[in-house]
């Protein structure tokens, strides 16, 4: 098989691969990112690249127009190497919105009578002993113990044989003055013997914080909050987008990509690296050391705990759709390969099932609604669409694959939140014509999800589209007109945008935005029959998620996305898992807590629930087939 030499204009080095190399591939050799979203399955044509010379073989052409083709573009995904080429690589999409998870800290409030004495695991002990002499022989070990017996009560300590090693020094150079740092007990462990985390020389100074960290990790964001668990308050709060994101942006693509040689162990590194970069970076803002955090406490899905841990994943997309663990046991930070403490404990949440991980856990247990009475539906609007129906008397909960389409991925001119991103859109009853709002008040480059949700209802309202969401080809505007892919309204012209081309939403792009819609809809509508609960008689409506911060209610009331309810029933929480983990970080009774929520938990599978297809093929409507769902936006009709 003969060699060929790549290059790509931003690479140091050309490289040399065989015959039949994707171009992807080739990349990765020369060090050249290159996004691929739907995880290199050929779907979502935000990985193309364009081939100046040399020969290649396209296997698909899905999302290119033949114009596309014949300026030499091609999905490095989907194209292999026959010949010595030279490769453009368009600049990839730079995150630049406000992430809503990365907020001042004074928005974070420690629970009211929150004791850390009661309620931390983790304690720091000033310790001052006794000298050893002729006359008292007593052995280290055995001194030290003694010393934290009398001082905390604590009569059966355990300590690594690395620490063993180290604490004659330690107590020598303390002049017999140490600190100490102890475990009394990890959560599947309760009884098991205190741990020995660390030993110190000295008395560090008392109002030194004793650092903890809470983690979630999104699918899309990976967020990071530095807590003293002196005192259980958030002194800094990170959150980047997950680099995993270039491997697949849905949790099915990257099991598809971990299932690959080597993609396991890429999409460890990836999470990894990105959980490193934001403590360190979260370090840097207090001046603190990363190896002084003694804790850390993990809310994520179920996918996203696997990948992070490389535990197989491959069980959770195949039927029956069984994860390897929903309950990890109590690990150490250097097992994880997080940059903290070595022997600092890492504590991963539980899950429910495949599809309803920790995340959703840690989101009921922040919300409160296991503490009240009334019936609330939870929902976290992301691509799992994960919902939760109940209150302090039950809980039953489901997850239904909506897709990443309302962040952007499956849509002609979809993108992520960043900059040159058109998130809300008005358009005129009459003449059909739109106006825009853009990220960063920049020319526009494509559609985010809050841009989808409002061009959506707007097109319905004005009737640029009818019920079933095709566009009304019949309207006497410039506006909607015949493109590749079908059917398609433009909502900017091309000497308005960044790209040079024209911002459209196809047919196609329509029907990927009701199936999703669709899907979380279906959910809580066959949670809400299981258990016998109209609509109208659910109370609250608490929506967690980054996403959900972005939400128009009225607009996604309106396309069907959520129920027609009186605004002030909903409440948008934001990012309710990473909470739910600084919880169960700060008080071990709430630890337990989340235990018994996820035990406490009826899953429900969609997949084998034939009314989900009925509630699912109901709802691929504007905004659903049955109006009287929907009393407001047929009151909206009625004016117009």
């Amino acid at each position: 098989m003969a060699d060929h030499i790549v290059k790509f204009d931003i690479a140091k080095e050309p490289v040399s691969v065989p015959t039949g190399t994707l171009i992807a591939e080739a990349a990765q050799l020369a060090g050249v990112e290159i996004a691929q979203p739907c995880g290199g399955q050929g779907r979502c044509g935000r990985c193309a690249v364009k081939v100046e010379s040399g020969v290649v073989r396209r296997r698909s052409t899905l999302r290119l127009t033949a114009e596309d083709i014949q300026n030499g573009y091609a999905l490095a995904c989907q194209t292999v190497v026959e010949g010595d080429v030279e490769i453009t690589v368009p600049p990839q999409e730079k995150i630049e919105r406000r992430l809503t998870t990365d907020r001042t800290v004074a928005e974070v409030t420690t629970p009211p009578g929150y004791d850390p004495r009661v309620g931390q695991t983790i304690r720091r002990i000033f310790l001052t002993l006794t000298p050893p002499s002729v006359d008292d022989q007593i052995d280290d070990w055995s001194r030290f113990q003694t010393a934290v017996r009398k001082e905390v009560g604590i009569t059966d300590l355990r300590a690594s044989l690395e620490m063993l090693r180290e604490l004659g020094d330690i107590l020598r150079q303390g002049d017999w003055k140490v600190t100490a740092i102890i475990n009394s007990h990890t959560w599947d462990c309760p009884d098991c013997p205190a741990q020995l985390l660390a030993i110190k020389p000295g008395h560090v100074p008392e109002t030194d914080p004793l650092w903890g960290a809470a983690v979630d990790i999104g699918t899309t964001t990976v967020s990071v909050w530095l807590v003293d668990l002196l005192t259980g308050q958030v002194k800094a709060q990170v959150a980047e987008y997950n680099q995993q994101i270039s491997r697949g942006e849905d949790v099915i693509s990257r099991i598809i990509v971990a299932s690959k040689e080597g993609g396991r162990e890429t999409l460890q590194k990836l999470v990894l690296d990105t959980i490193n970069e934001l403590l360190e970076r979260a370090c840097k803002r207090l001046q603190a050391s990363q190896g002084d955090i003694v804790k850390v406490t993990i809310a994520g899905n179920s996918t996203m705990m696997h990948l992070l841990l490389g535990i197989p994943a491959t069980s959770i997309r195949l039927t029956p759709f069984v994860t390897a663990i929903n309950h990890i046991p109590s690990l150490t930070a250097s097992e994880v390969g997080l940059r903290v403490y070595p022997k600092a404990v890492v504590d991963c949440l539980p899950g429910v099932a495949s599809y309803v991980g920790a995340d959703i856990t840690a989101g009921v247990l922040s919300c409160g609604m296991t503490e009240s009475d009334q019936v609330t539906l939870f929902l976290d609007v992301g691509t799992n669409g994960e919902t939760v129906l109940g209150s302090s008397d039950f809980l039953v909960t489901c997850a239904c694959s909506a897709g990443p389409a309302f962040e952007g991925a499956g849509v002609l001119n979809g993108m992520r939140a960043t900059r040159g991103a058109i998130e809300e859109v008005w358009i005129n009853g009459e003449t059909k014509e739109p106006q825009y709002r853009v990220i960063g008040q920049v020319k526009p480059r494509g559609l985010c999800g809050s841009g989808l949700i409002s061009l959506l209802s707007e097109m319905f309202l004005t009737g640029v589209v009818d019920k079933a969401g095709k566009v009304n080809t019949s309207l006497d505007s410039p506006r909607v007109r015949q493109g590749d892919h079908g059917s398609e309204y433009v909502i900017a012209w091309a000497d308005e945008t960044s790209t040079g081309s024209d911002i459209v939403i196809t047919n196609v792009d329509i029907d990927n935005l009701l199936r999703a819609k669709a899907a979380i809809f279906a959910g809580f509508s066959v949670l809400a029959d299981s258990v016998g609960y109209p609509f109208e008689m659910i109370e609250r409506v608490l929506i967690g998620g980054s996403f959900g911060k972005y939400i128009n209610v009225e607009k996604a009331i309106q396309i069907g996305l959520l129920p027609d309810m009186p605004w002030e029933n909903f409440d948008f929480l934001g990012n309710t898992s990473v909470k739910g983990a600084y919880l169960a970080l700060i008080d071990d009774n709430l630890r337990q807590v989340i235990g018994e929520i996820a035990a406490k938990m009826t899953y429900i599978e969609l997949s084998a629930d034939n009314k989900f297809f009925d509630a699912f093929m109901s709802a691929l409507f504007l905004p659903h087939t049955d109006s009287s769902l929907f009393p407001t936006v047929a009151a909206a009709f009625e004016k117009e």
